[in-house]
């Protein structure tokens, strides 16, 4: 599929970092100035269902999920961890892993849903400062899948 935005590989500054690469998934630091720490795990090869991948592909992909949601916790200290595949805008297999908070703008909503306020502008900054330290948490976690 040549217009789909997750089967690029290079990513603008302006939408996150790529954080890990491996031959069938990619992780990247998503970047939102709301959400620091928000994090897509995705699957290289353009498909849109989970089904369509092998079971070992899926224990693959779900234990990069689950290491991601690991490093979130561990840097991140968020009061709860979603993790949603929807795939309704950009049907290609990706999970987002985004650490929540209950003073983040949109809790107790999903983050796709209307702010229900507006953070405080220092703990929107404590929280970047924390995910820098992400990737090589990220990175760290996966290494001891190996």
């Amino acid at each position: 599929m040549t217009d789909c935005a997750l089967c690029k590989d290079e990513l603008k500054p302006e939408e996150g970092q790529l954080v890990w690469r491996g031959d069938d998934c990619r992780i990247i630091l998503v970047n939102d100035p709301d959400l620091p720490g928000f994090c897509r795990v995705i699957w290289n090869q353009h498909i849109a269902e989970m089904t369509e991948l092998s079971y070992g592909e899926r224990e693959h992909l779900m234990t990069l999920v689950f290491a991601v949601e690991q490093a979130i916790r561990q840097v991140m200290r968020p009061d709860k961890v979603n993790i949603a595949a929807l795939g309704n805008m950009v049907p290609h297999l990706h999970w987002h892993v985004i650490p929540r908070y209950i003073d983040d703008a949109y809790y107790p909503s999903s983050i796709w849903s209307a702010k229900t306020r507006e953070a405080h502008q220092s703990q929107l900054e404590n929280r970047q400062k924390l995910a820098r330290e992400l990737p090589g948490a990220i990175r760290e976690a996966i290494a001891l899948l190996a």
